[in-house]
């Protein structure tokens, strides 16, 4: 066999391995990684409802101990009714409940939302009074680094906790990022609706607060249901999509 047929298999030979080493350990690491964006999901909800700080360091099996026994998930229908995962329909829409002492004190929205360069992802915990802005976090983004990426620091998400999604007649208008700091650009009577704006991101902000209004006002049937204190059932199991 010529030096360069030889060359030629050991070439072969060698990406073979390569590829099957590479198979074996994307086989062998797929359920740590599957662990993992669970662990996060879980983590970013916690957060939102207040139950953990961006800051603290909690092992893998705190957060699960602790997502389980506070929160669960559920689907609902257009109307706000609670529907079975088995009769889940294209238009029903995922939340997730915050338990404490077998009582509701929040909710939780998924955001996939839309930002200026990519999907803007994240939730936004709102008190069982269906008005008032608990909690707010963002766990994927593909926003600039210093300006629009400012939306995962914890500077930012803290501004929403105690916005309103409602006017002062109690009608929906969502919640609003403004154009610099609230206090310097917003009228006072409607200063309860905005947070502050980032510096220099001012388009990543008009995307995200147009995303969070369509997105609110698909589960404006479930808010109402809360502000009339009709929402009170809370589901045995954990099943409401990411």
């Amino acid at each position: 066999m010529s030096s360069n047929s030889k060359s030629v298999l050991f070439a072969i030979v060698l990406c073979l391995a390569c590829s099957l080493l590479l198979t074996l350990a994307s086989s062998g690491l797929k359920g740590y990684q599957i662990r993992n964006i669970n662990l996060d999901r879980q983590k970013n909800l916690l957060r939102s409802a207040g139950l953990i700080d961006d800051q603290d360091n909690n092992t893998p099996e705190y957060i699960e101990k602790l997502y389980y026994k506070n929160i669960k998930s559920l689907w609902v229908d257009p109307s706000g009714r609670i529907v079975k995962e088995m009769d889940r329909g294209e238009k029903d829409l995922p939340i997730y409940l915050y338990i404490k002492d077998n009582a509701i004190e929040a909710y939780i929205v998924p955001i996939n939302a839309q930002g200026l360069w990519g999907k803007i992802n994240g939730y936004l915990a709102i008190n069982k009074d269906g008005s008032t802005i608990s909690g707010f976090t963002v766990y994927k983004h593909s926003e600039t680094p210093g300006l629009g990426g400012e939306i995962e620091r914890s500077w930012f998400q803290k501004n929403f906790k105690g916005k309103k999604i409602v006017n002062k007649e109690g009608k929906f208008v969502s919640i609003s990022i403004a154009r610099g700091a609230v206090k310097d650009v917003i009228q006072e009577d409607l200063r309860v609706n905005f947070v502050d704006g980032i510096s220099g991101a001012t388009l990543t902000g008009k995307f995200l607060s147009a995303s969070m209004k369509d997105i609110l006002k698909e589960y404006e049937s479930v808010s109402v249901k809360f502000r009339q204190n009709m929402f009170k059932e809370i589901p045995e199991n954990n099943s409401a999509g990411k």
